[in-house]
C-alpha cells in the first residue's frame, strides 16, 4: 500500500471499493458505535457533513464491535438505525475491527500517522476521529470525547487552504 487512496474498504451496502474517489476532498474517518454514551455525535458529524460536504468534506463512518459491544448488530440493523436516529447521510462502511490481529488496513494506516497519547496506536474507544488532507495525510488523531463540532475550525482551514491552491 503506497496511500491511504490503495487501501480497499467495503460500504455498509457491500460493496468494495478503494478510497481513491476521495482524492482531493477532506476526510473525516471516525470509528462508529450504535450503543455508546458518544452515539449521539452521529447528529454532530451529519451536521458537519450537510454544513461542509457541498465544499469538499467527506466523513467515512466506520461500525466497530470492539469496545463494550456497543455495535453489537449487522451492518443493515446499524444503516437503519443511524439513518432513522440521527438522519445520518454520509458514507457508512461495513463493521470492522480497528485493533488487534484483524485490525483493517485503513486503521492501520490511520493509526500508524498518528497515534495517540504516549505515542500509543491503539484506539481507545469509539468515536475516535481522524482528520485527513486533500492530498490523503494524515493530519490530526482526535479523542471520542471531541465532539465533532470542535473540529469544524480544523476542517475549514483545510477546506481553505486548498481554495487558496486552486
Amino acid at each position: 500500500m503506497s496511500t491511504i487512496y490503495d487501501i480497499t474498504c467495503r460500504s455498509i451496502q457491500g460493496d468494495e471499493d478503494t478510497l481513491a474517489k476521495n482524492k482531493g476532498q477532506v476526510l473525516l474517518i471516525v470509528n462508529t458505535a450504535s450503543k455508546c454514551g458518544f452515539t449521539p455525535q452521529f447528529q454532530g458529524l451529519e451536521d458537519l457533513y450537510k454544513k461542509y460536504h457541498a465544499q469538499g468534506l467527506e466523513i467515512l463512518g466506520f461500525p466497530c464491535n470492539q469496545f463494550g459491544s456497543q455495535d453489537p448488530g449487522k451492518d443493515e440493523e446499524i444503516l437503519g438505525f443511524c439513518q432513522t436516529n440521527y438522519g445520518v447521510t454520509f458514507p457508512m462502511f461495513a463493521k470492522i475491527d480497528v485493533n488487534g490481529p484483524d485490525a483493517h488496513p485503513l486503521f492501520q494506516h490511520l493509526k500508524a500517522e498518528a497515534p495517540g497519547v504516549l505515542g500509543s496506536e491503539a484506539i481507545k474507544w469509539n468515536f475516535t476521529k481522524f482528520l485527513v488532507d486533500q492530498t490523503g495525510a494524515v493530519k490530526e488523531r482526535y479523542a471520542p470525547t471531541t465532539k465533532p463540532s470542535d473540529l469544524e475550525s480544523a476542517i475549514t482551514a483545510l477546506l481553505n487552504a486548498q481554495t487558496k491552491r486552486a
